[in-house]
């Protein structure tokens, strides 16, 4: 009897394991997914053009956002769809502007919310 409890232990252990290791597995795929779609092509004009309307001169060297670069550690699943992304302004970690980015029904990439960061905001109005 106490053999047949060790053998049944053991099976449940296992399989516990072994969903473990799919679920880590899955979930390590679908970040490099994530990753894949925030540093594409597409996603770069959601961003330039979300920057362009906080920024009539952004990008250009004239506006307060000169530069941008994607922050990979804020790259996440948004719970409501979509994928948060944090975009760092000027080499600043206090100046960002995040975006979600999501699908819309014919497949094209939009910018589905977001906003920046107070002290970016405050450069905005000054300017």
């Amino acid at each position: 009897m106490k053999k047949k409890w060790i053998i049944i232990l053991g099976i449940v252990v296992t399989i516990i394991l072994v969903l473990g290791v799919k679920f880590y597995m899955d979930e390590k795929k679908l970040n490099k997914e994530m990753i894949n779609v925030a540093y594409s092509e597409e996603a770069k004009k959601v961003y330039e053009k979300g920057l362009k309307e906080l920024d009539p001169k952004a990008l250009t060297g004239e506006g307060v956002i000169e530069t941008y670069e994607i922050d990979k550690q804020s790259i996440e699943h948004n719970p409501m769809g979509g994928i948060n992304v944090t975009l760092q302004v000027n080499g600043d970690s206090d100046l960002y502007v995040f975006f979600v980015l999501n699908n819309t029904d014919d497949k094209k990439m939009i910018d589905d919310g977001g906003g920046n960061s107070a002290k970016l905001e405050k450069l905005l109005e000054e300017e």
